[in-house]
């Protein structure tokens, strides 16, 4: 039987100053980002994707502050089974370049659940 979920990606931080922030992470985390774009910035951290965006929402004001993705083999299959079981619409999966597919969804509480595709990213 193949798994459905294949466990944890990604863990996005929103930033109000993206260059700054990747300074301090790298800084924090002995490492530099594998990705490094004005929108993004990625960061492999033992198997695992930090990433930062720019946001200029201070904190205090966000509820969405930070989303997990899970690895998943078919993003669409997986998040319709998510909206099936009473999960809502938070972002319908949308290509983010390349291969690369994400989709997040609100489970009943008010949680982002976020899903990933991307054939890109191996752990180490």
């Amino acid at each position: 039987m193949t798994k459905k979920i294949l466990g944890l990606r990604t863990n996005i931080y929103k930033v109000t100053d993206i260059s700054e922030a990747k300074e301090w992470y790298a800084a924090a985390f002995g490492t530099r980002p594998y990705f490094d774009e004005p929108f993004y910035v990625g960061f492999n951290i033992a198997g695992f994707e930090l990433g930062l965006q720019p946001d200029d929402t201070p904190a205090t004001e966000k509820t969405d502050n930070v989303v997990t993705y899970w690895g998943v083999g078919d993003i669409q299959s997986e998040y319709d089974a998510f909206i099936a079981a009473g999960a809502t619409e938070h972002e319908a999966p949308t290509n983010v370049g390349g291969e690369i597919i994400v989709a997040s969804v609100k489970d009943p509480w008010g949680n982002v659940i976020g899903l990933i595709y991307n054939p890109e990213f191996e752990i180490e």
